[in-house]
């Protein structure tokens, strides 16, 4: 499960990429493509990361050592929930943002992805209070529905729905 966790964040990355440049060559104004770019690899790196550290979770001498197995836990758990989910809702807002904008996007979509959007960001407050952590899977699925039916609606450049 670490090595597809953390085989999962190149494809993500890879996402963020080419959705940044494809709003731009749009024409998405403002910062919105950066800030598309910046959570994308921000949430990337953290499902890399989170892979990283689940990996030693599976070796005898690690799984042996309890306080060892807690602490990488926590990590995996910090890194791979609040710190990924948050970040992807900063690449699902900005998107939903500038496809707003653009009107490539129908506006019941984009404002799905807003929503999706807050709540990833609401991920914030499990590390507040541990019972919110149903938000977590709740946000990523819907995040990352979002981000496949964008992607696949999203204009190609030369073919502008807008033109």
């Amino acid at each position: 499960m670490a090595v597809a966790t953390f085989a999962s964040s190149v494809p993500l990355a890879i996402y963020a990429a080419t959705v940044s440049a494809r709003l731009r060559r749009l024409g998405a104004a403002g910062s919105a493509p950066a800030i598309a770019l910046t959570g994308g690899i921000l949430a990337a790196g953290g499902l890399a990361l989170c892979g990283l550290l689940a990996w030693p979770l599976s070796w005898p001498d690690v799984a042996a050592d309890t306080t060892l197995v807690r602490a990488l836990y926590l990590l995996v758990f910090l890194v791979g929930g609040p710190g990924h989910i948050v970040a992807l809702g900063v690449l699902v807002g900005a998107m939903a943002v500038a496809c707003r904008n653009l009107g490539v996007l129908r506006r019941p979509i984009a404002w799905a992805g807003l929503g999706a959007a807050v709540l990833a960001g609401a991920a914030t407050g499990v590390l507040a209070w541990p019972e919110l952590g149903v938000i977590l899977p709740v946000a990523r699925v819907l995040a990352l529905s979002w981000l496949v039916l964008a992607g696949a609606l999203l204009p190609l450049p030369g073919n502008d729905i807008r033109q």
